[in-house]
């Protein structure tokens, strides 16, 4: 499988799942997730992809999205209603795709059981984007660094959004 190619979903009966995920899910996951489901939206594809996303870690479960990432998001028209979660071993098998922020959470969701064909890095989707490119946590810094993620995050939604419309996850083998 190339790394442009996407798994074949669990369920065909049932709408393509992708989980986005960071480490606290309150600056880059929630972003990614709002910004993908803008993107299937925008090219009628909302009903048939369902996205959320969650954290490897729990500090933040029940808390609101980072104020700075709401903000950058709102000043681009995006919804900033969200609640953190963790995610779960379960998860893995539950999500036809789960998109780690960087290679830390994604070597976190190699050890609960993610395979390499459906557990990948998010950027990998953006075709400008160096191979092993990840999306920076912007936590410590301020409004640019946030602004960054936003720009990274539409990259790579419109690259993954390519991939669904032209069907290449039920089209994978």
């Amino acid at each position: 499988m190339t790394a442009l190619a996407l798994p074949p979903p669990r369920d065909p009966a049932l709408p393509y799942t992708i989980c986005m995920v960071c480490l606290g899910n309150i600056c880059r996951s929630p972003t990614a997730e709002v910004v993908l489901r803008a993107e299937l939206d925008r090219r009628g594809l909302g009903d048939l992809v369902v996205v959320d996303s969650a954290g490897t870690g729990g500090w933040h479960v029940g808390g609101p999205m980072d104020a700075r990432s709401s903000r950058a998001l709102a000043a681009r028209g995006y919804p900033t209603a969200h609640r953190a979660r963790q995610f779960t071993a379960d998860w893995i098998g539950r999500r036809d795709l789960v998109l780690a922020m960087d290679g830390e959470n994604l070597s976190r969701l190699h050890r609960l059981g993610g395979t390499p064909d459906r557990v990948r890095l998010f950027r990998s989707f953006d075709p400008s984007a160096p191979p092993s490119a990840e999306v920076p946590d912007p936590y410590y810094g301020g409004r640019q660094g946030f602004e960054g993620v936003l720009d990274m995050c539409e990259r790579a939604a419109k690259g993954l959004a390519d991939l669904l419309a032209n069907g290449s996850a039920s089209d994978a083998q």
